[in-house]
């Protein structure tokens, strides 16, 4: 007799079936869950309210907050240092609704006056009604590439310089040679053009011997110095300008430092170029700070700190460029210089600087040659 069919049969089948596909798709969310939360990069869920729906925990380590505190907030709130950037995330976010996808590059100011670069990358409803943003930490990428813009820079102005150099030099001995010739027959009403003459006849000369310095990487003998040793020196040696200008230096020099591996006199000159343009920019007086530490990362941390004008922001990504100076007489050589020798000792640069509370010089050294 053939068996009648039973509509349960099927049904230890179907919740199979259903129990597998669940399954899959628990296994399916836990995978995309695992790669959300172990990306190095921050990725960052939002809605079409620019409401926070999720975000990893590479993202709460950037934005400095964790996920119980994000989630609901709109992505440009004033919660983390996120703040003060609504225009630029706004314009982001009008650009990813045109395109469908961008991406950004948003500096950000921390808490200890350093600046940070992170590049976000956003794309349109990755599913219905939400939008994906990843978002990474490129500040060793963009201070790089700053410093090999400004060593290919340094390189090709070095070569001009050295053939203007010498073009200029030939001429120069002459005229110097011909006006200490004059100087006995130069009469009293006259003597004041003299002077004139000779002191502008010192600055060319000073001009021409830093563009010889940057023509070429000068033949330099490296030893283990006390950085110390080397800012006393040169402190005692612009001592007397200071006085001139009512400065006053203040020094606070860690004791025990490691010794460094650099060029003793190169040094000197990048601390007497800095120290200058220090003195110079307080003609009504005021403090130069200056402070030698060890930091954390093996290197020597030196700051120079005046309180003079300041440098407006968008000016001092440019100082150290050729020629270009604040300054009414400046060359802008004295930085270029001073860029050049700090790179040759594998050091760094930095500036930071508030227009009418001064300027703040970082150099750093490392300790290992």
């Amino acid at each position: 007799m053939e068996k009648q069919f039973n509509q349960e049969d099927t049904i230890p089948l179907d919740i199979n079936e259903e129990q597998t596909q669940k399954t899959v798709l628990l296994e399916s969310e836990q995978k995309y869950r695992r790669i959300f939360e172990d990306s190095i990069d921050g990725l960052l869920l939002w809605d079409s309210g620019h409401r926070i729906v999720d975000i990893n925990t590479a993202g709460e380590r950037m934005i400095g907050l964790p996920k119980r505190k994000l989630i609901g907030k709109r992505v440009y709130d004033s919660y983390s240092q996120l703040d003060g950037k609504k225009e630029e995330i706004l314009r982001h976010i009008d650009q990813l609704l045109n395109n469908g996808q961008t991406t950004s590059t948003i500096i950000f100011e921390m808490e200890d006056g350093k600046k940070k670069f992170f590049e976000f990358s956003s794309k349109l409803d990755i599913v219905e009604g939400v939008n994906l943003t990843v978002f990474k930490d490129v500040t060793e990428k963009v201070v790089m590439q700053e410093q090999l813009r400004k060593s290919d820079t340094l390189n090709v102005i070095g070569e001009l310089a050295a053939g203007i150099a010498h073009e200029i030099r030939n001429p120069m001995t002459a005229l110097k040679g011909f006006i200490q010739l004059l100087e006995g027959s130069i009469t009293k009403e006259h003597s004041m053009y003299y002077q004139v003459i000779t002191t502008e006849l010192q600055r060319i000369d000073s001009i021409i011997n830093e563009f010889l310095i940057l023509a070429k990487p000068q033949a330099i003998r490296f030893q283990e110095k006390d950085i110390n040793q080397i800012m006393k020196e040169t402190v005692d040696l612009l001592t007397a300008q200071a006085v001139l200008y009512n400065v006053q230096f203040v020094t606070e020099y860690s004791d025990g430092l490691p010794l460094v591996f650099c060029e003793p006199n190169q040094m000197k000159k990048v601390f007497i170029n800095l120290i200058k343009n220090a003195i110079e920019v307080m003609p009504c007086g005021g403090n130069i700070t200056i402070t030698i530490k060890k930091m954390e990362n093996q290197e020597i941390q030196i700051k120079i700190q005046d309180e003079g004008t300041g440098i407006p922001k968008e000016k001092i990504k440019k100082l150290g460029e050729p020629f270009y100076t604040t300054k009414d007489r400046g060359t802008g050589l004295g930085l270029m210089v001073s860029y050049r020798i700090i790179d040759e000792h594998k050091g760094t640069i930095n500036i930071e600087s508030e227009e009418g509370k001064g300027t703040i010089f970082y150099l750093n050294l490392p300790i290992k040659s």
